[in-house]
């Protein structure tokens, strides 16, 4: 039954979100801030991971593809393929998760504990979405940027790492990247960037929104608002690569 009391409050939480403003300027206000609080101040740590992994990815398929009967550009069409397919939307979810949902969650729970949230319920504004749904805009339209900034980087840190440690040349590396391109594997990785970040967002306010207690509960919250975000992305993950990819 906990269960699914959880799943009830959940879509309740979201009807209460997404009901109608009652000032959009205000939304309009919170969001600019949300764009900046969440999305830009991620850019950082994005770039500096993608670039690591994008390095790690190339000098692994390097030496997994040894063989002299394969031509090197694989060592780029591989990298390609697990940046654009995987790492640029998965794995950049579950960093973002342990960076803007803990964030959410202790920032809403905190108001929750305090009760900020009371005062906002006494004063007759809808506090579910004066809160949490700028959170949700910025991170919906922000995130499929950082996933594009993310393959960029990510292809980018390959190739230096190739060059760098001699596995592979400039040219076969480029050729590697151009062969047998297919465009959709960057909508696909869009479509599912913007999922997850609903995802984030939503299930990291929840936990916010309904911590109770003290300062140590909100630590609660905010663990489990990382740790379910995260097993919801990689679950997602089957789900939308089978519907999609299919």
């Amino acid at each position: 039954m906990s269960l699914f009391n959880q799943v009830g409050k959940y879509f309740l939480l979201l009807f209460r979100v997404f009901s109608k403003p009652e000032k959009m300027k205000i939304y309009y206000r919170e969001t600019i801030k949300e764009f900046e609080k969440l999305g830009l101040n991620s850019i950082g740590i994005i770039a500096i991971i993608s670039v690591f992994m994008g390095a790690v990815i190339t000098i692994q398929t390097a030496y997994n593809t040894e063989n002299p009967m394969l031509p090197t550009y694989l060592i780029g069409l591989a990298a390609r393929d697990s940046i654009l397919l995987e790492f640029s939307s998965t794995i950049v979810a579950l960093i973002l998760a342990g960076k803007i949902g803990s964030n959410i969650a202790s920032e809403i729970g905190t108001m929750r504990v305090t009760e900020q949230i009371d005062a906002l319920e006494i004063m007759g504004v809808n506090s579910a979405s004066y809160l949490i749904l700028p959170k949700i805009i910025a991170t919906v339209l922000f995130s499929p940027f950082l996933c594009l900034m993310s393959m960029i980087v990510g292809i980018f840190g390959g190739w230096v790492a190739g060059v760098s440690t001699g596995v592979t040349t400039t040219q076969d590396y480029i050729y590697g990247i151009q062969y047998a391109f297919i465009p959709y594997y960057i909508v696909y990785a869009l479509i599912k960037m913007a999922i997850f970040a609903f995802l984030i967002t939503s299930i990291s306010a929840y936990h916010g929104y309904y911590s109770y207690g003290g300062s140590l509960e909100v630590g609660k919250s905010s663990t489990k608002a990382v740790v379910r975000s995260s097993i919801f992305i990689l679950l997602f993950n089957v789900i939308l690569t089978q519907l999609l990819l299919s």
